[in-house]
């Protein structure tokens, strides 16, 4: 199988083949033939295995299919839940679309909006944005979506655990009725399905791995310490392996600018990135991860969705996560596209609960070791952890991090059968969720 037999142009391939593929995924060959039938999509893939291409590569066949209008409306949106994943999504976009008469942008939040607003004016055929600036924009006035029709929803599950369930429901209530929808995510809970229900048309469900599964080559090991002791068994661990690129997450902003401080003055090149840092600074301290200037990153959960490192050889728990969920996404930057990786977790005795409720999720025991020094002499009874990691509809999931934030229509032949839902526009032939619809 091959790009071209998706039924990709010559350009779109041609573009895909300098980035150095030419076989599709798995994920990509059973999307794509979907998605350029028009038909809505619940797809979870894991990290690493071409899910953004999976919805990029079909979006921009049917922009390039279609007739352009004398000027560019928004035609195709991709809402992210974290600033570097918007960035990185876009990029995709960009390289895919070289040899194609087509038009991106990307906006969120952290940069001053004029720049954006400004290419928003000028039109664009397809935009990634966060769901907190895009509704700025659209306030403003600035972005008009009464012409979309492609609504792609990437890490959807993390966008509700953030909080933005009522953006999202703002954001879908200004668009036809009449639309295509993408749901992609690295895993999807229960909740998720029962959101999907509210957005997608008779779907087809794609899943290339078991739900909340972890990359088949990532090696799980736990190391038992004393609570106190944990600065000093990870520079131990990061000296003595001789540790070149090392992703370190923390519970807390507070937790990770502390860690990092201390790393750097052990001599280990450090950063930090969490919701609290400036884009600048969130954007040149994973530039400076990706070509390693610095050893190490620590960061929050912020970072635990879309974060694109190559080849990442160490994830490492500082601290784990009190939703067992978590731990997929934090390990899921480590063993992508094939790659091997190892997933370390320093556990103390009050995380004890936290690594059983891991564990059942896993279906699996995780290897535990001490090491002579840092034996765990704690007596912190142990916490509960959360056995409801999802938040209910509507409400806000109180978490650690979020975001902050952020002429005529080309004709379709539709592909739904019988007669069109009330109120809907000419388009793809899809619907949507009613303004009404809460979630």
């Amino acid at each position: 199988m091959t790009f071209s037999d998706l039924g990709l142009s010559p350009a779109i391939v041609k573009a895909v083949e300098e980035k150095g593929y030419t076989k599709p995924s798995p994920i990509q060959e059973k999307a794509i033939p979907h998605i350029l039938e028009g038909k809505d999509i619940l797809a979870s893939a894991q990290t690493g295995t071409g899910k953004t291409a999976g919805f990029t590569l079909p979006v921009l066949q049917y922009l390039t299919d279609t007739k352009h209008p004398k000027y560019r409306p928004l035609r195709a949106l991709v809402l992210t839940p974290t600033r570097e994943l918007a960035a990185q999504v876009h990029d995709n976009v960009r390289e895919y679309s070289k040899y194609v008469n087509i038009r991106s942008s990307v906006v969120f939040g952290g940069v001053k909006a004029a720049s954006q607003i400004a290419t928003l004016k000028r039109g664009v055929d397809i935009l990634v944005a966060t769901p907190g600036r895009l509704l700025d924009l659209h306030d403003q006035k600035a972005v008009s979506f009464k012409r979309i029709d492609i609504l792609i929803l990437d890490e959807a599950d993390r966008m509700l655990d953030m909080g933005f369930a009522r953006d999202l429901n703002k954001l879908i209530s200004f668009m036809p009725v009449e639309r295509q929808n993408l749901m992609f995510s690295a895993t999807f809970s229960k909740d998720i399905k029962k959101l999907a229900e509210g957005i997608l048309k008779n779907p087809v469900s794609v899943e290339t791995a078991p739900q909340n599964s972890t990359a088949k080559k990532v090696t799980h090991k736990v190391f038992k310490v004393d609570k106190g002791k944990k600065t000093t068994l990870l520079i131990k661990l990061i000296k003595d392996g001789n540790w070149e690129q090392v992703l370190v997450f923390t519970r807390t902003k507070h937790g990770a600018n502390k860690l990092t401080q201390k790393l750097i003055k052990d001599g280990i090149s450090a950063a930090a990135i969490h919701g609290n840092k400036s884009q600048g600074a969130r954007t040149k301290a994973l530039k400076n991860f990706k070509d390693n200037t610095i050893k190490v990153l620590v960061a929050t959960d912020i970072a635990a969705r879309g974060l694109d490192i190559p080849l990442l050889p160490y994830v490492i728990n500082y601290e784990l996560p009190n939703v067992p969920e978590d731990y997929v996404h934090r390990i899921g930057r480590t063993g992508r596209a094939g790659a091997a990786g190892e997933a370390i977790s320093l556990v103390c005795s009050e995380e004890t609960e936290y690594q059983n409720e891991i564990e059942k999720l896993l279906k699996e025991k995780l290897k535990s070791t001490v090491l002579d020094g840092f034996e765990p002499t704690d007596t912190t009874p142990p916490k509960r952890a959360a056995t409801q990691s999802k938040s209910s509809f509507g409400k806000k999931k109180k978490t650690t991090n979020t975001s902050s934030s952020q002429g005529n229509k080309p004709k379709r032949k539709p592909h739904f059968k019988g007669n069109k839902p009330a109120g809907s526009t000419s388009g793809r032939g899809r619907t949507g969720a009613p303004k009404k619809k809460r979630f």
